[in-house]
């Protein structure tokens, strides 16, 4: 399997006329390698070209990683004297050959620290934007890869509708959080999950992005969860929104809009159809009801190893959807100082249109 990712990406090197792609600490070296190192004050890169033997640069103390390296590579590794990191860094551009080139980083991954290091090792070489190329090739999901989220989507469901038990008038969005976060652990999510799950009631519920506070859950809220699980190194994320007590006709409304929007959405995806369309689909909903000022954000973004990350589901994006790739929908409408809803499942491609890998009901449920 790595092996092929690896010769898939000197292919889209090739394509893409670079001359090679420099990877640090991340998902995309994960992927490309299946070893795991975590950004820290000792930067971990490796140097793909468009042939021959990628290079990998690492602290000493991380070399017994290699052992599990699924194919050969040269290897630099320094102590902890960063005088002589320059150094270590100059040697390995000259080996991998990389000069008076183009070569493509992640510019949403590297840091200036590794930035420099490279810099400094050559200044006859250019840096530029590489993440079209780790893109097509991480955008494309296999069938292990979807397995994995799969079960990442299970594990979710299955935290929150333990969590359910606790939700009630009085409990604070905290609670929820904190309650949420332990069944995910319990039910098999690893522990990094891919966000803090969102916890958000009555008004906090039109921050999108609101984080859990002390306000307890009262009769005629909406409440929204947005949350997720890691397994086998791939996110899922989904949102829910469940109505407190008796809501009023306008709350009613709202959810029901994004309930057929988010069918929608779900509904577009398939082979050849643009990103920019299946937004375009959910939204015309949403507008259709006169709430149109209201959804205020995309309709949606890819998830794999990254809970962002290609393809986005958005207006204007030419981008065509192809087999394998996964995203989410997840319209929304957010009314200030009211209420808020979001509805959000997470969706692949298939040969003839597409599968929703979330299966939870997304009628809205009342509790008291």
């Amino acid at each position: 399997m790595f092996t092929d990712r690896l010769q898939r990406l000197q292919n889209h090197i090739n394509e893409a006329g670079l001359g090679g792609i420099a990877v640090n600490a991340g998902p995309s070296l994960n992927y490309l390698t299946g070893l795991d190192f975590h950004l820290m004050e000792r930067p971990v890169v490796m140097l793909f070209s468009a042939d021959g033997e990628p290079v990998i640069i690492l602290p000493q103390l991380e070399k017994k990683k290699l052992e599990s390296l699924p194919y050969s590579a040269k290897v630099f590794t320094y102590g902890e004297d960063p005088a002589q990191w320059d150094d270590i860094f100059r040697r390995a551009l000259q080996d991998v050959g990389f000069s008076h080139q183009k070569i493509g980083v992640d510019p949403r991954q590297l840091r200036l620290l590794e930035y420099n290091y490279l810099r400094f090792a050559n200044g006859d070489i250019e840096y530029i934007d590489g993440s079209m190329v780790i893109a097509a090739l991480r955008s494309i999901k296999d069938r292990e890869e979807i397995d994995c989220m799969r079960k990442a989507v299970k594990i979710a469901e299955n935290a929150l509708e333990a969590t359910l038990a606790i939700i009630r008038t009085g409990v604070s969005e905290k609670e929820i959080a904190s309650e949420l976060f332990l069944q995910l652990i319990r039910g098999g999510s690893e522990t990094s999950l891919p966000f803090s799950p969102i916890v958000a009631s009555g008004p906090n519920g039109a921050n999108p992005h609101a984080k859990p506070s002390s306000r307890k859950l009262s009769s005629g809220d909406l409440l929204i969860v947005d949350w997720g699980a890691r397994y086998g190194g791939y996110a899922s994320d989904l949102t829910r929104t469940f109505a407190v007590g008796k809501i009023d006709s306008e709350a009613e409304e709202i959810h029901k809009t994004v309930q057929q929007a988010n069918a929608a959405g779900r509904a577009a995806g398939r082979p050849g159809v643009s990103c920019g369309s299946v937004d375009q689909a959910a939204r015309k909903c949403i507008a259709d009801a006169g709430f149109g000022d209201y959804f205020t954000h995309r309709t949606g973004h890819g998830i794999g190893m990254e809970c962002h990350e290609e393809p986005y589901i958005r207006e204007g994006n030419e981008q065509l959807l192809e087999v394998g790739m996964a995203y989410t929908v997840e319209p929304g409408i957010y009314l200030a100082g009211r209420n808020g809803v979001r509805i959000e499942d997470d969706v692949i491609v298939t040969a003839d249109g597409s599968e929703s890998l979330s299966t939870m009901d997304r009628e809205i449920r009342y509790i008291e």
